[in-house]
């Protein structure tokens, strides 16, 4: 359904984050009841600036499915396998082509990076980048589909429209209009500590649900509800198991408990990074967070651009240096892209555009950004066992394969530093 919802009219407090509304996502909604609205948005509760990520899962092309089968005569007997079955001594096959479904994996985009998304059923969306090239994402969260929990609308005219996946048609994103009012609330941003040692600094949606500074932090203080504008806390620490202390600006502290706000049941503390990412940081790894404005340049929609595909050399054992354009995991192939990990217990997500090196160490990996930020991630998502290959096309009318097992390192010639 689509319905106009109040603000919660808390007042602002000092010490979060000014942030200017050109980093804000804005755009114009079309709906199915033919409804045109325009504004800043608010993307499934926790997205709110365009250096904020959309995922979803998408399809491995089904011809770099086959060129890894063609270079790689491991995978190929592994799938030849997969694809025959034998009856009454007989043994049947068939073809890759009669199979149907493709590869999905685990895709992730800024919204800075996207000029459309159109609907394209109940869990899945057309999305067009800035680049002009085009992506179909299905729903893997809440981002996309069913499961979809709103965009809500600032519409000029009518104030806050809450808009349903069902109800909505297409979004056309741009840079909101200089003359554009304010929108008010400003992003939560500080510095997450986590229980492995990291530190890690960004936009941050609590919950992966409040964003804003006049989102509410539920919870108990022995046993009266507590509502707070997060836009009056200071700082968290994660007192137990299921309770928190909090401090607000005001120097007050409590402690409270008995919410998903709070516990076991907090669905994570998201810390969206322009010069890096995002990371996930789960209430067992969680520490503390502190809440303060961001240093630096804002990162607008001009930030992020179009992206332009993968470029760099990948060394491998036993052969010479390859150069040429790159795709990474037989999916990954535009800066837009991310790296997934897990790094001391903490899911991130490295934009390609900011990888200057990838280095095999072992069982970890070394990440290390154009800006000389290092990351060490475990055996897992993109630098894990299950890794697909590093594909170069030299140029030549030549793909080289590099299997993982063989992967030493690959410096990427794209990776920048803005802002």
């Amino acid at each position: 359904m689509i319905s106009g919802i109040a603000a919660l009219g808390l007042g602002l407090a000092l010490g979060v984050q000014t942030v200017p509304s050109g980093e804000r996502i804005y755009g114009i909604v079309l709906t199915a009841g033919g409804e045109r609205l325009e504004g800043y948005l608010r993307w499934d509760r926790n997205e709110t600036h365009w250096a904020d990520i959309l995922d979803g899962w998408k399809e491995i092309p089904r011809e770099h499915t086959l060129e890894a089968e063609r270079l790689d005569d491991e995978l190929r007997r592994l799938r030849e396998r997969e694809r025959s079955v034998t009856f009454g001594g007989v043994r049947i096959t068939w073809d890759e082509d009669d199979t149907g479904g493709l590869e999905r994996t685990a895709s992730a985009i800024r919204f800075g990076h996207i000029r459309s998304l159109e609907v394209a059923g109940e869990r899945s969306a057309l999305i067009e980048l800035e680049s002009g090239e085009h992506l179909e994402l299905s729903s893997s969260s809440t981002d996309i589909g069913r499961s979809f929990r709103g965009l809500v609308v600032d519409d000029s005219a009518r104030g806050e429209v809450e808009v349903e996946w069902e109800d909505l048609v297409r979004v056309d994103f741009m840079s909101a209009p200089s003359s554009m009012r304010d929108p008010g609330a400003r992003r939560l941003h500080g510095t997450v500590a986590t229980r492995g040692g990291l530190r890690l600094t960004g936009l941050v949606a609590w919950d992966l649900d409040e964003a804003l500074t006049t989102d509410v932090l539920d919870g108990e203080e022995d046993g009266e509800d507590v509502r707070l504008a997060f836009g009056d806390i200071a700082a968290i620490a994660r007192e137990t198991g299921s309770s928190a202390r909090v401090t607000l600006l005001s120097g007050e502290e409590m402690i409270l408990d008995d919410s998903n706000d709070v516990d076991s049941d907090n669905r994570g503390i998201e810390v969206t990074d322009p010069t890096f990412g995002r990371a996930i940081v789960d209430w067992e790894e969680f520490e503390s967070l502190t809440l303060h404005p961001r240093a630096g340049p804002p990162a607008d929609r001009a930030t992020f651009g179009a992206g332009s595909r993968l470029r760099g050399t990948v060394v491998a054992r036993g052969v010479s240096p390859v150069s040429g354009f790159i795709r990474w995991d037989n999916d990954e192939e535009f800066t837009w892209e991310t790296l997934d990990g897990e790094s001391e217990g903490v899911a991130v997500a490295i934009e390609f555009g900011r990888v200057g090196t990838v280095e095999r160490l072992g069982d970890e990996s070394r990440v290390t950004l154009a800006d000389g930020r290092t990351f060490m991630l475990d055996d897992s998502g993109d630098v894990g066992e299950d890794h697909r290959g590093v594909f170069i096309d030299t140029g030549a009318g030549e793909t080289v394969l590099v299997r993982w097992r063989d992967f030493v390192s690959a410096t990427f010639e794209h990776a920048t530093f803005e802002p």
